[in-house]
């Protein structure tokens, strides 16, 4: 259990040193090392957490943590990945705090940040576009991605009614499908398989 936390903790705080951006910058991070380095979580339940740190208060990043430290030890596993995931950046911002004033008005603070920016900028871009070319897989899909970026970018429409929106309208979808009914009967299944064995 130690090694477990302790293996939480190490990689969140390693995460949450070497990246700039937060959110959905961080998807590529965390792919690398959750999903494909140690198969913590699969694609699909990574693309379903960042779904649900979006959704939810507070960073995604850090959602993200608590959610694969539940996973892994429950809730200690999630408070020990939520405490390695901010340690960097509460360290760093204390140490600002505490020594250097103006940090902002420094000229090689200045460049850095831009060179930063840049490099989140790009970042972003390819997070978007993995982040879009794994969840949309159908045409309903694609319409529900346009149809969401006009309402924010163009109506200006709340982030978190886009959210509710697209889950009401999944929901309804899958009961239209049937999908409820083959989820039932899957279940199903799983419980005589278990009472035969």
């Amino acid at each position: 259990m130690i090694k477990t936390l302790w293996e939480l903790f190490s990689i969140f705080f390693k995460i949450g040193l070497c990246t700039f951006g937060g959110g959905i910058a961080m998807l590529p991070i965390l792919e690398r090392d959750l999903v494909e380095n140690r198969r913590w979580a699969s694609e699909g339940e990574l693309l379903d957490y960042f779904a649900i740190g979006q959704a939810t208060p507070g960073i995604i990043a850090v959602n993200v943590a608590t959610f694969i430290g539940y996973k892994k030890a429950r809730v200690i596993g999630g408070c020990v990945a939520t405490f390695g995931m901010v340690c960097p950046s509460l360290i760093i911002i204390t140490l600002i705090a505490l020594f250097i004033s103006n940090f902002a008005d420094i000229w090689w603070v200045q460049k850095a940040l831009t060179g930063i920016n840049v490099a989140v900028a790009a970042i972003l871009t390819s997070a978007v576009y993995k982040f879009a070319k794994k969840s949309v897989k159908d045409v309903f899909g694609f319409c529900l991605l346009v149809i969401s970026f006009v309402a924010i970018f163009v109506f200006n429409v709340g982030t978190i009614w886009v959210i509710i929106g697209s889950a009401l309208i999944g929901i309804i979808l899958a009961g239209i499908r049937g999908d409820f009914s083959a989820v039932k009967k899957e279940g199903e299944k799983h419980e005589v398989a278990s009472e035969e064995d």
